[in-house]
């Protein structure tokens, strides 16, 4: 196998935030080359991008079929070996599956999928493949959110005993307040988003940061949703309540219409020993809480971190790391998987991480439109 792993993109073209952040990531560590891609429906938009970022339009195709096809016919030291898949939600399902089937490794975007069955469904395809599938809950690859959850594995909480996490955004109130707008935009719209805005889009993130820092798994919930207008069938703010293992409980708050707030995901974490807070938008500070002692933090690079946090720091103390490096560390997990090299299980996101989030988020609208009652997750 060649030095670079050969990287096939799917969506992500123009103006895309996610598209600027996948490629940048794929490139940090030096693991990927950009090979082939569908940046773009529109063929001459699609080539159009390519020219103009740099990538041999070669094997840039006119859709995901053909995408599929042309690659298949060539040989295994030329063909494309993983395919980051950055469309909007309706998308992730047949691509991941027919990427999976031909023997492709994937990495998605989140949701996973649009419904939970999807995902069951998904999830046997990939035990069949061999393949190596990294879902990108982005967050998970902040150095110190890697050394939260070495340190809770550790025993520094003691037993747990809440948990709060939240994730405010305003970026909707420019769209929900105008009938025309919240008509047309594509997060608004289930038959592409799936049957949730918020707690599809935010509000999985934070369900996500909880069991992967905490090591416990979320067994029950109970939702309520708000609207804001009744021509709006996706919910844009909403707040849970979570019940875990032994006896923890907890919530998640997640907002689009929060006006002011730009990238606001946070959590805190209170153990019988100690708490631990984290913010999103300050990510190189890990706050650590304790009735009996002064506050402590942790910030990236020392060596005081563990090698799962060291692992994901690429610069000396002092120098911040961000939304790029996360991500990078992410296609670095990856990376390392699908040239079978031995790496963390908290390196990158799982097929698992897609069944549970996607278990999460259809139990939330469950859970509001029988009233807010409680349901229960599957294990």
């Amino acid at each position: 196998m060649s030095k670079k792993i050969r990287l096939g993109i799917l969506g992500g073209g123009g103006d895309s935030l996610i598209g600027v952040l996948h490629r940048v990531a794929s490139h940090i560590n030096d693991n990927y080359q950009i090979t082939g891609a569908v940046f773009n429906p529109d063929f001459d938009a699609n080539m159009a991008f390519a020219k103009e970022i740099d990538v041999p339009t070669n094997r840039i195709y006119k859709d995901f079929d053909t995408f599929v096809e042309e690659e298949m016919k060539l040989p295994k030291e030329e063909r494309i070996e993983v395919c980051s898949i950055l469309t909007p939600n309706f998308l992730h399902f047949p691509m991941a599956k027919k990427l999976l089937d031909n023997g492709f490794h994937v990495i998605c975007e989140k949701p996973m999928t649009t419904s939970l069955e999807e995902a069951k469904i998904l999830q046997e395809a990939h035990k069949k493949s061999g393949a190596v599938f990294a879902l990108t809950h982005t967050y998970t690859g902040y150095p110190m959110v890697r050394q939260m959850r070495e340190m809770i594995k550790s025993g520094a909480l003691g037993k747990i005993h809440k948990v709060d996490a939240s994730y405010y955004q305003g970026w909707i109130n420019t769209i929900i307040h105008d009938q025309e707008k919240r008509s047309s935009v594509w997060r608004l719209d289930p038959k592409k988003a799936g049957i949730s805005s918020c707690i599809g889009d935010i509000g999985v993130h934070a369900f996500n940061l909880i069991e992967y820092t905490t090591g416990l798994r979320i067994d029950s919930i109970l939702s309520d949703f708000n609207y804001l207008y009744e021509d709006n069938q996706m919910d844009v703010d909403g707040t849970v309540l979570v019940r875990m293992d032994n006896h923890v409980k907890g919530l998640i708050r997640s907002s689009q219409v929060a006006t002011g707030e730009e990238n606001g995901l946070s959590i805190a974490i209170y153990g019988e020993k100690a708490a631990f807070k984290w913010e999103q938008e300050n990510p190189n500070f890990l706050y650590k809480l304790s009735d009996t002692e002064p506050m402590q933090v942790y910030k990236p690079g020392h060596a005081y971190n563990s090698d799962l946090s060291l692992g994901g720091t690429k610069l000396p103390p002092g120098h911040p790391e961000g939304i790029f490096d996360s991500m990078a560390n992410i296609y670095l997990g990856a990376a390392k998987a699908i040239r079978g090299e031995k790496y963390n299980d908290g390196e990158f996101p799982t097929m698992l991480d897609g069944v549970r989030g996607m278990n999460f988020i259809e139990a939330t609208v469950e859970s509001h439109k029988a009233g807010n009652i409680w349901v229960k997750l599957e294990s």
